[in-house]
């Protein structure tokens, strides 16, 4: 995943955090058999103006063919070859739940043009192009525009309490290897923080930051929770978990170092930035941790404008 900066977080790097995959793929979806010739699938190709498709049985996903598998079964005069000659049969898929910033990981991984999308049972429901990833974000942009337009102002709940020190506490548990849910507690503190009057920068890099910490606990403990303490001058976020721990923390810091398994990478996550990321966009970051008991990260995020690493 791009690394980020503490500066430049948009709309759009929010929303790539919080869309899912079911939201920005095409749902009708050409697919072939693998008793399909490779002229018929050169027609299919040119007719409908794409550059691949899935091979399935039934619904079932079994493989990938491609224009780059159709030239080169042509060159060597294989036209009246199958699909099934010529097709990809390790395919790297995405689930309909996951997040966009998973399938930008897998974009970035590696040079293929699409990535089918199935459900549970290996059945094809979707197909996702970064082009399809682009409609998307234009189109919940077009309607947070919308929304901003008619939304009514919500008066800010700091404003109307009196009291020595006042604080929102959101607590939210977050579950081992649970990609489905992935993202949920990031998102509902999202909303509060809109509901409170933050800044919508802020909010980005609160948003962002609590998400990165969020998968970290799915991928690499047995659970944990999510803490966020909201104050009139700042949001602490607290992201706690049970697990392995980290024995080297300044290796773990190192952007693109992972310790995540390959089941993981190929699913989008364990890119090794997330980290960095929480880094660049916290005003404050503390991480402890003990081997064999767990980890404790602390994000530290300013609302009255102070800078990064003030106490």
């Amino acid at each position: 995943m791009v690394e980020r900066t503490h500066t430049d977080l948009t709309i759009v790097h929010e929303l790539i955090y919080e869309l899912k995959v079911d939201q920005v793929m095409t749902h009708n979806v050409i697919t072939v058999s693998p008793e399909c010739t490779m002229q018929e699938l050169k027609e299919i190709l040119r007719t409908r103006r794409i550059s691949g498709v899935p091979v399935v049985v039934g619904s079932k996903l079994i493989g990938m063919v491609s224009v780059d598998n159709l030239f080169r079964a042509l060159e060597r005069g294989e036209g009246s070859s199958t699909v099934a000659q010529h097709m990809t049969r390790q395919v790297v898929s995405l689930r309909p739940e996951e997040t966009v910033i998973s399938a930008i990981n897998l974009f970035a991984r590696y040079s293929y043009g699409r990535f089918p999308v199935v459900d549970g049972e290996g059945n094809v429901v979707g197909i996702i192009t970064k082009g399809d990833i682009v409609r998307g974000l234009l189109k919940q942009l077009e309607q947070l525009w919308h929304a901003k337009e008619s939304r009514r102002q919500y008066t800010h709940i700091f404003e109307d309490i009196e009291s020595d020190e006042t604080a929102l506490i959101l607590r939210y548990k977050v579950k081992p290897r649970d990609f489905v849910h992935g993202g949920q507690a990031s998102g509902k503190v999202k909303r509060a923080l809109e509901r409170l009057g933050a800044h919508p920068q802020i909010i980005r890099r609160i948003a962002v930051a609590t998400y990165e910490a969020e998968v970290n606990i799915m991928i690499h403990s047995e659970g944990g929770e999510i803490v966020a303490e909201a104050r009139p001058e700042r949001v602490l976020v607290t992201a706690t978990d049970t697990g392995p721990g980290i024995p080297d923390i300044e290796k773990a810091m190192q952007p693109g170092f992972s310790t995540a398994p390959d089941w993981i990478r190929e699913l989008g996550f364990g890119a090794g930035m997330g980290l960095t990321n929480i880094k660049n966009c916290a005003d404050e970051m503390r991480l402890t941790s003990e081997v064999g008991v767990g980890t404790r990260l602390e994000m530290v995020f300013y609302l009255t404008g102070a800078p990064k690493g003030a106490s």
